[in-house]
């Protein structure tokens, strides 16, 4: 095992890495406590110490690999002057989106609302062994666009109408979100994270006819920005289904997540010159031991002989038992 950081910056190597996308999250009971004596998620994300310590529980309980800082890709749209809410069984919502105020953010007010995010990376890095990495996150330009138009009816749906509406220019909204984007991922990485991960959980939303301009296009100016900054990254456009073959093409990520919908041997086969991560559908989790050991060594197989990041295809469900979790790590390690 090496670091994540290592892993991203030099392809040629077969290392591998361990850990989770939601691995500081419900599941734990540790976290539920905080949790429940903190019933604003905005407030408990822009809570330095109370964040810091949420990101380092599952370190504490597994010795994974690395730490995702605990907060949400919603924080963007809150610092640029939206009201977000997280209704219990229902998810997030927003405030109605007011194009004026959305355009009249600045830099350094977006840096002040989110500088307790900022305070969470640099507590976690002092309490984090050095050679773990510490991964920050933004949300995709596009995925943050289906939150703040509330364009979403449901898991597979949207409202055409609403992304059609003459009177929103969408290629002006996006602009300014990867401008914001890449202001959040440096103010991340200035604070002591050294990695950021770009979920574009909504990528599969998108028309096809609009998937260069909504994701490829956000992504690569994204990507470009972390190169030239010499940020290690990791893209997830999640249920792009054969397009995460243009999209890895197009983009050129250092990493590419994959989701579970994506066979693994023909990610292998189709993604070139980028170090994949992820896959394992994480309900697999939820079924017999057996079967979870089988579905990982499934990914373990094909992705043996090149650097490859095990990792889900999803977050971890709030129902995971947490000692499923500890076998799937030291199954995979003594693999």
């Amino acid at each position: 095992m090496t670091s994540l950081k290592k892993i991203l910056s030099d392809k040629n190597l077969s290392w591998k890495s361990v850990w989770f996308m939601r691995q500081a999250g419900r599941y734990l009971p540790e976290f539920r406590k905080i949790r429940s004596q903190n019933q604003n998620f905005i407030e408990l994300c822009l809570n330095s110490k109370l964040s810091a310590e949420i990101t380092l529980q599952p370190i504490k309980r597994f010795d994974i690999d690395s730490a995702i800082i605990f907060s949400d890709i919603l924080m963007t749209p809150y610092a640029l002057g939206q009201d977000v809410k997280f209704i219990k069984d229902q998810g997030p919502e927003l405030s109605e989106f007011n194009l004026e105020r959305f355009l009249d953010s600045n830099e350094r007010e977006f840096s002040e609302k989110l500088f307790p995010v900022y305070k969470a990376i640099e507590l976690t890095r002092k309490n984090l062994n050095k050679d773990k990495s510490l991964i920050a996150f933004i949300g995709a330009p596009w995925t943050l666009l289906v939150y703040i138009l509330n364009i979403k009816k449901n898991k597979t749906e949207m409202d055409l109408n609403k992304l059609n509406n003459k009177n929103i220019n969408i290629n002006q909204i996006l602009d300014k979100l990867i401008k914001f984007s890449c202001i959040h991922i440096k103010n991340q990485i200035n604070a002591g994270a050294d990695i950021v991960q770009i979920f574009d959980s909504w990528a599969g939303l998108i028309p096809l006819n609009n998937i260069k301009d909504y994701c490829f296009i956000p992504n690569t100016k994204i990507v470009e920005f972390c190169k030239k900054e010499k940020i290690p990254n990791i893209c997830f456009p999640k249920g792009i289904k054969e397009k995460y073959e243009d999209f890895t093409r197009i983009v050129k990520p250092d990493g590419i997540n994959l989701d579970y919908e994506i066979d693994p041997l023909w990610a292998k086969n189709r993604l070139r010159d980028v170090v994949i991560q992820g896959g394992l559908d994480p309900k697999i989790l939820l079924k017999s031991e057996g079967e979870m050991l089988e579905g990982a060594t499934k990914y373990i197989q094909t992705f043996k002989d090149i650097p490859y990041v095990f990792n889900l295809g999803h977050g971890l469900l709030p129902e995971t038992d947490p000692d499923r979790v500890k076998k799937l790590i030291e199954f995979y390690r003594n693999f």
